[in-house]
């Protein structure tokens, strides 16, 4: 059984602070589950370009509001209670009127270090585990 605790995340190299996000990642690639687990802050007045064109992922909103509009397509509100899942690789801007707090899970897992390139990619990048 793995058991992580938020506050054991804080501060530490899990625990990765962007311009824009903060992501607090709960479960990793090196955990072995076949998905990773986030407890991710999205800074309120942000506007973030994503596409993980190498990943899915389902979010879940926890507290906030602001939006996902995905680029050729439909804008979403963000509510607490709402989810979303990118099963095409959407590309879309996600912004945040309030500060977000969300629950994101990818597959492939991310492996910890992850951060979005010019193209708002997560570069995919498996290691073996030993």
């Amino acid at each position: 059984m793995i058991v992580k605790h938020l506050e054991d995340i804080l501060n530490t190299k899990d625990d990765v602070d962007t311009k824009t996000w903060n992501s607090r990642r709960l479960l990793l690639h090196k955990d072995g589950m076949g998905f990773s687990l986030n407890d991710t802050i999205i800074k309120a007045g942000t506007e973030t370009l994503i596409w993980y064109k190498n990943h899915v992922e389902a979010v879940y909103c926890l507290e906030g509001e602001g939006e996902i509009e995905v680029i050729g397509g439909e804008t979403y509100q963000i509510k607490p209670g709402m989810m979303y899942a990118l099963d095409g690789n959407e590309k879309h801007y996600l912004r945040a009127r309030s500060q977000l707090r969300m629950v994101c899970v990818f597959n492939p897992p991310l492996t910890g270090a992850e951060v979005h390139d010019a193209e708002g990619t997560y570069p995919l990048h498996i290691p073996v585990i030993k």
